[in-house]
């Protein structure tokens, strides 16, 4: 029976309508949105590191809220377009564009926080770099995914019909729904076919090439951390960019390898330069960004060969090739060298630059060859073997390479343990007036340091010994450096006789030694513009005083002893010259800031203050940097000479020691120091009748900004800066110090013309140049009254009253800016070499 409307006509079945392709905008949105966030993403870190990097630079204490800020910036400017692009567009593969970059910008987010900690801490921060990156690993997927999704289709039960496929709708496009992963397990992804993954491990240890020949590994607990966090940052990767993602990349069939390699390289390249933005610590994550992005491409690549065999692979790849390609900023670089005050030469900054070009190239050879050799019409993987082959001749070549022109070895900080017990040195007699007074008071405080460090170390360095870390032993500080992470400093830090344990840097070796800091002018006709405004000129002409009988200590980046200005007042001998760093036997300088000050101090040919006076030099700074341990280890030299391979505790020889040291350095928290740190050391150098001169430091004009040791010390004599106009330098620090009256004084610091190596002169800036002077000002005297060596006090004294005005500057015109008073900034005025002379005499 015919019903209906139709009734009597034919039946039409119904015709499929292909799917309408969507238009290019949603692919549009996608590029701008990826432009937009490399812009944003890359400038924050860059400036972010700078803000760090400046406040360091300045001495101004570290922002513990910079980098979550740049976190939740970047995130907040970044993460909009990218929450769009995974909601908003049909489009699967766009919608999984913005799923990945949401993903990679919540990490970002979350790995970026963990710089709060302190760049000391390295260890630490590496820990939770790994177990953070794990656990995003885990959560991330779902929160920006939701689950796995099931197989496509599922055998149907005897007698039932099999299910439909499910209708279109925001997951499934009309266009191109993409396909899940190939059947299995519910909610499994395939694995990598075994050549792509070794092909993955072989493009990863091509980028580690450039790392193990330009750089050095830290200690043997950082290394580990830094293999587990570079694992960790692999995993994290390999979760974001899995076969669901390059599964909706891929589209349907027919497949495009080539233009999977091209948009699926683009889109795997941002979502890693958020992983490298989040991954290091102070600056380790710039060099990551320029190397790990341009591996989205040979991902990409690697997806080829399985596409045309069913289905994109797993995870496996990514985690190989960012793992090991993250492996070489996090433990080939030292964070805390990656630093502005090393990038004027070739330091770490240049070799870290240069083996991150080198990574960038070898990631962009990977993306043509990997592109060329498995996205052509034909191409296939190689075998199994030729890939395994391939991994082992670079693995090989890494290692020939680390071991040939690299540097081997282990390169970790060390541990200073300072003990409960320092010396007494209460009731040294004086010994009498004079050189020989002086004498007397050395010997007795070195005999008193000596005994009380081998009486009450004896135990602890028994055991040090037994356990294999390397103990040396100091007595100026009663102390002991040792190897050691953070289980051993734990442990040294529950022992009875230990007060408390620093950080004793280390720096790591160069691949070529920075280049000779060489100066450009010529000698000065007459008396330098600086030794004249002191009237030393004065003193030498009119009461025939130019500092002879008297020996200047200087402990810095070193001396050229063959300088013309600073050869003849060598002092000579087998103990006028120590260098634990590198242990040369004769006076040198690669930095040049050494010889400066020393010529500054002793130099002839019109530099220096007192230049018939002798000088003899040690190295504390290497590369600009130092540790408590070669601080110390130069101040106990400075009391006690030893000879060239000498023991320090039984060959000390302290009636050689000089009468005058200068002191252009400070030890910040950045070396290890506390406040504290040197502190003994200085009550012994005072105790021995040495008149310690330092550096008041570069951090104004803030106020309390004389904050590192040993320039806040009340036995130091501590000198800032002024320009030819007697106007304190704007970069000179202040006080108020507690405890003590800072800067003592203030002498010449802008400008200042001296010895650079080589022969020849420059002028430099800095309260490191003034110091010196004012410790050639403390020779003249002595070498005028010599029953005043020895006496501290008194010649302290004297450069105060006789010192004259200097005018103060401040920060602002803020009356709170003039730091409690112009004495914290200028002191008792600028020294007065022609009044001081003649007031001692």
């Amino acid at each position: 029976m015919e019903v209906g409307p139709y009734a009597g006509r034919p039946f039409l079945s119904p015709v499929a309508v292909p799917p309408a392709r969507p238009g290019p905008w949603p692919v549009v949105a996608a590029a701008v949105a990826g432009c937009w966030t490399v812009a944003v993403v890359a400038p924050a870190e860059l400036v972010g590191w700078l803000a760090d990097q400046v406040r360091l630079a300045t001495g101004l204490d570290r922002v513990v809220w910079l980098w979550p800020v740049v976190a939740v910036v970047t995130v907040l400017l970044a993460g909009v377009p990218a929450l769009l692009l995974a909601l908003l567009p049909r489009s699967g593969a766009v919608r999984a564009t913005g799923r990945a970059w949401l993903g990679g910008l919540l990490a970002l987010g979350a790995l970026t926080g963990l710089r709060a900690l302190p760049p000391v801490h390295h260890e630490a921060y590496l820990a939770a770099l790994a177990a953070t990156a794990v656990l995003l690993a885990v959560v991330l997927p779902r929160l920006v995914r939701g689950p796995a999704p099931a197989p496509a289709s599922t055998p149907p039960a005897a007698g039932r019909p099999a299910d439909p496929a499910p209708p279109a709708g925001p997951d499934r496009p009309h266009d191109h729904a993409a396909p899940t992963a190939p059947a299995g397990p519910r909610g499994t992804v395939p694995a990598a076919p075994p050549a792509v993954t070794w092909l993955a491990v072989a493009a990863g240890l091509a980028t580690l090439l450039p790392w193990a020949w330009f750089g050095a590994l830290g200690g043997l607990l950082e290394t580990v951390l830094a293999a587990a966090a570079a694992a960790a940052v692999g995993v994290l990767a390999g979760a974001l960019l899995d076969a669901r993602f390059w599964a909706r990349l891929a589209g349907g069939p027919p497949h495009r390898p080539a233009r999977l390699v091209l948009v699926g390289g683009l889109v795997a390249g941002v979502t890693l330069l958020l992983l490298a933005a989040g991954t290091g610590q102070s600056g380790a994550q710039l060099p990551a960004l320029l190397t790990l992005p341009p591996l989205g491409f040979a991902l990409a690549a690697l997806q080829a060969p399985a596409l045309r065999s069913g289905g994109p692979v797993g995870p496996a790849p990514a985690r190989w090739l960012v793992g090991l390609a993250a492996f070489g900023p996090l433990a080939f670089a030292d964070p805390e060298e990656i630093t502005l005050l090393l990038a004027a030469t070739r330091d770490v900054p240049f070799w870290v630059a240069v083996a991150a070009a080198g990574g960038l190239a070898v990631a962009a050879l990977l993306a043509i060859v990997y592109g060329v050799l498995l996205a052509r019409p034909n191409g296939h993987a190689p075998s199994r073997p030729v890939a395994v082959a391939t991994v082992g001749v670079l693995l090989a070549g890494a290692a020939l390479v680390h071991l040939g022109p690299g540097q081997p070895g282990l390169h970790g900080e060390r541990l200073l343990v300072v003990l409960r017990e320092q010396a007494d040195l209460s009731g040294v007699p004086t010994g009498g007036t004079g050189q020989a007074g002086r004498d007397a008071r050395a010997r007795e405080v070195y005999r008193r340091l000596v005994e009380t460090a081998e009486r009450t170390q004896a135990g602890l360095r028994r055991d040090l010994t037994r356990l294999g870390l390397g103990p040396t032993p100091y007595y100026l500080v009663n102390a002991i450096e040792v190897d050691g992470g953070p289980a051993v400093r734990a442990w040294l830090s529950g022992r009875r006789e230990v007060d408390r344990v620093l950080l004793s840097q280390r720096l790591r070796p160069l691949p070529a030694p920075a280049p000779t800091s060489r100066g450009d002018q010529a000698a000065p006709s007459g008396p330098a513009w600086n030794v004249s405004l002191l009237r030393a000129d004065q003193v030498w002409s009119q009461l025939g005083v130019t500092g002879a009988g008297i020996v200047v200590g200087s402990s810095d980046s070193g001396v050229d002893g063959r300088h013309p200005a600073l050869a003849g007042g060598f002092r000579g001998g087998d103990d006028s010259w120590y260098d634990p760093w590198d242990h040369t036997r004769a006076p040198t300088d690669q930095g040049g800031h050494g010889t400066h000050t020393t010529g500054s101090a002793v130099g002839r040919d019109g530099i220096g203050v007192a230049p018939g006076a002798s000088w003899v030099g040690c190295v504390n700074l290497d590369r600009n940097l130092g540790s408590p341990a070669r601080y110390l280890d130069c101040l106990q030299f400075m009391l006690a000479p030893f000879p060239a391979g000498g023991d320090p505790f039984t060959d000390g020889r302290p009636e050689r020691a000089p009468q005058v040291l200068t002191n252009s350095w400070g030890c910040p928290p950045i070396e290890g120091c506390d406040p504290a740190a040197l502190r003994p050391a200085t009550d012994a150098l005072d105790a021995a009748g040495i008149f310690v001169v330092a550096a008041a430091g570069n951090t104004g004009p803030y106020c309390r900004s004389i904050e590192d040791p040993p320039a806040t010390y009340p036995d130091v004599f501590t000198v800032g800066a002024t320009d030819r106009d007697r106007q304190v330098a704007d970069f000179s620090s202040r006080g108020p110090v507690p405890g003590a009256a800072k800067p003592d004084v203030v002498a010449p610091g802008v400008g200042v013309l001296s010895a650079m190596p080589g022969g020849g002169y420059a002028t430099l800036d800095g309260t490191s140049m003034a110091a010196p002077q004012v410790a050639g000002v403390v020779a003249l005297m002595w070498s005028a009254n010599p029953t005043l060596v020895g006496d501290l006090e008194r010649t302290r004294r004297i450069l105060r009253d006789t010192a004259v005005p200097a005018g103060a500057t401040y920060a602002s015109r803020d009356p709170a800016d003039a730091c409690g008073g112009d004495a914290n900034i200028s002191g008792a005025g600028l020294v007065d070499a022609y009044a001081a002379v003649r007031a001692a005499r």
